[in-house]
């Protein structure tokens, strides 16, 4: 039987950013969802402001989102800097995921913004492990055009999207990580 630091261990190791384009079409049931989102309720949070604001999109509104990621894109862009391929892949990406959540950030004003920040960042952190401890492939995307989706997800004004977690069951077989060494960035100071 395993210790919860090696379970802990295994599933932060093997955690990785699984695209839209190795989903299969498979629903992922609400309940995992939930499982998934109820884990960002526990990341820690500085005078408990509880930052993290979720939006879950799914079914006809993925198809609603790549149509609005899609308008903003031609809207936003210079018909010179605009390219079709850019244009069509929104509409794609979003048609390959089961589930895609807008990670968004109440702020509070209580407290540095980039807390809120590192909060919400945390939160996702816990989400992504999840998804990865119940074989549900996740991504963090953070295009510019999230900065316009304000209305489109009917935010408040002190709320703020800062990405897109696209979501769906996948075959992927796992690989091994490319990180370097921990002791190449750790400074020990004990005198």
């Amino acid at each position: 039987m395993s210790t919860v630091y090696e379970t802990i261990s295994k599933v932060i190791k093997e955690r990785r950013s699984i695209f839209p384009a190795s989903y299969i079409k498979k629903e992922i049931p609400v309940a995992v969802i939930n499982q998934i989102l109820e884990t960002a309720n526990y990341a820690p949070t500085h005078k408990l402001t509880q930052p993290w604001r979720f939006t879950v999109i799914r079914k006809a509104g993925l198809a609603k989102l790549g149509m609005e990621l899609g308008r903003l894109y031609k809207t936003l862009v210079t018909p010179e800097q605009f390219l079709q391929k850019k244009f069509d892949s929104f509409a794609e990406k979003t048609g390959q995921a089961d589930c895609i959540i807008a990670i968004n950030m109440a702020v509070s004003g209580k407290i540095p913004e980039w807390e809120e920040l590192a909060a919400v960042s945390c939160a996702v952190q816990n989400m992504a492990l999840t998804a990865e401890s119940l074989n549900v492939g996740a991504y963090w995307s953070s295009p510019p055009l999230i900065d316009d989706l304000g209305e489109f997800l009917r935010l408040g004004d002190n709320e703020k999207c800062i990405g897109l977690f696209y979501m769906g069951y996948h075959n992927e077989k796992p690989w091994q990580p490319n990180r370097t060494s921990m002791a190449e960035k750790v400074k020990w100071m004990e005198d």
